[in-house]
């Protein structure tokens, strides 16, 4: 799987675009904005009135695991649901089998793949960001995270659990190859708080400012348009088909399945809490 060629949300203004179904995360993007309008703020105190100020939103139009921008040419970087998802599924996980995700029953190097793969990427995101902006820039990220260590805690990775099931359910209607399943594992980890703070220090080029985590539930959502499952499905939908193809999986049973799955299980709505951990950074130089 090329990360940088499917990773992304589906497209478009459709029933299962994710334009009609991210109300969450816009829920996300106002529950994190003092520390937004804080860190900007703080910025735009430190300007000269007639300077410029250049500010780069980063979502998931491409990899952001590159160079982007001139040196020097940044005053604030933003990204808010983009950096816990991993410019690669980790190496050496095929022993992952009966799983999408890091669940429980992943052995300890499974674990610890997905884990130095995220470093990997997350030093590479902040060495290549601070090469772009100005000296006391700014950056304000939140990713899906975890609360502690624990990295069995059921929250958002529930949704893949969920997905996983539904799998099984068709490897069992024989609707799929078990082989294909056993194959197929998600780009994405979510860091605790300690690790994001751990990697920042090594890498060394930013301050950190702020560091919180906060919750929000998936069915948090109050309005009568919002469906979990369409939501769901506007994140997965173009891994899945980059994995299995259109030909192989019809992506409309494989989400009235998981419907089916959400249906069955009537703790599912109340497992699936999402924690963000969002970091507020300054550029030391």
């Amino acid at each position: 799987m090329e990360v940088t060629k499917v990773l992304h949300m589906n497209g478009g203004m459709g029933d299962a675009s994710y334009a009609k179904n991210s109300l969450l995360q816009q829920k996300v993007i106002l529950m994190t904005k003092s520390i937004t309008d804080e860190a900007i703020s703080s910025l735009y105190n430190n300007l000269s009135s007639r300077e410029t100020i250049c500010i780069a939103d980063l979502g998931v139009a491409g990899s952001f695991y590159t160079r982007l921008f001139p040196s020097n040419s940044l005053h604030f970087v933003h990204s808010s649901y983009s950096l816990h998802w991993l410019s690669q599924v980790p190496d050496g996980i095929k022993n992952n089998k009966g799983n999408i995700y890091l669940t429980s029953t992943s052995p300890a190097s499974v674990h610890k793949a997905y884990y130095e793969q995220f470093e990997r990427d997350f030093v590479t995101f902040l060495k290549y960001r601070s090469e772009e902006l100005m000296k006391n820039g700014r950056m304000v990220l939140t990713m899906l995270g975890r609360k502690n260590e624990d990295r069995f805690s059921q929250g958002c990775s529930y949704e893949w659990e969920l997905l996983a099931t539904t799998l099984k359910l068709l490897i069992a209607q024989e609707s799929i190859d078990a082989e294909k399943v056993d194959s197929f594992n998600v780009p994405a980890y979510n860091p605790s708080p300690s690790e994001v703070m751990h990697i920042v220090e090594k890498e060394r080029s930013f301050t950190i400012d702020i560091l919180k985590t906060s919750e929000i539930q998936r069915n948090s959502c109050d309005d009568e348009k919002y469906d979990m499952a369409k939501s769901f499905r506007s994140v997965a939908e173009p891994l899945l088909v980059s994995h299995f193809g259109h030909d192989e999986l019809n992506m409309d049973q494989v989400f009235h399945k998981y419907n089916q799955v959400i249906a069955n299980d009537r703790k599912a709505m109340e497992k699936i809490m999402f924690v963000n951990v969002t970091i507020s950074l300054t550029k030391i130089n």
